[in-house]
């Protein structure tokens, strides 16, 4: 039985909460990891949490055929009210554990290869220090994709438009359905959909691509 690894995925109407009933669903063992609340607590903000969190799971279980990164630190600030210590937690959790778990993961890749897919956003104005740190995030998987191939790892960045996990409240909901052309909002089993199909084996001839899998919402640009 592969085995995958989720960041972020202690917040139950998340959408790592959701790729994780999916991934078991296929047949998946599945290691989920967070601040808390997950198999493998782990604080990814530091230099070594990536490694040691890669090197706890491999120890227990194997090596890892598939990581998904869901993690996230989102706080939202713009151009006169963002910090240099706000930029660089967001940097850190967002970009760096991104890259060190992706190296960490290329290193004890099994034989026969593996996936990676990270979750993304179009944020900018108004959560600038996060949309930075997300534009920085496609940037590297975009190159483990190329590095990587060679070892037989696939990595794709998804962009999930507005999903509808708990953050959205009803004044947005007014705004966002009816500019959907689906007439509806992601849901984390969306998205889990996609995700599952981009780990399977015929999923990973996609790699390298940042993809927005939201309904055909940023169509509306």
């Amino acid at each position: 039985m592969p085995l995958a690894l989720v960041t972020g995925a202690a917040r139950a109407n998340s959408i790592a909460a959701g790729v994780v009933p999916r991934l078991v669903n296929d047949g998946w063992q599945v290691a989920t990891s967070d601040l808390a609340d997950a198999d493998y607590p782990c604080d990814l903000s530091t230099p070594t949490g990536p490694h040691e969190l890669v090197a706890a799971v491999v120890g227990d279980h194997g090596p890892i055929s598939a990581l998904v990164l869901s993690h996230a630190h989102d706080v939202q600030s713009g151009i006169l009210t963002t910090t240099a210590e706000s930029l660089d937690r967001h940097m850190a959790v967002n970009a760096r554990a991104s890259l060190l778990l992706i190296a960490a993961f290329a290193r004890q890749v099994p034989a026969d290869g593996g996936a990676v897919v990270a979750f993304t956003s179009d944020h900018t104005t108004g959560n600038l220090p996060y949309g930075a740190s997300k534009a920085a995030l496609d940037r590297i998987v975009i190159s483990a994709a190329r590095e990587l191939g060679p070892v037989g790892v696939s990595a794709n960045v998804v962009n999930p438009g507005p999903v509808d996990t708990g953050w959205i409240d009803d004044d947005l909901r007014t705004v966002l359905i009816p500019a959907h052309p689906l007439g509806r909002l992601g849901t984390p089993a969306d998205i889990a959909a996609v995700v599952a199909f981009l780990l399977s084996r015929e999923g990973r001839w996609v790699s390298g691509q940042l993809l927005h899998a939201d309904g055909g919402f940023s169509a509306r640009f």
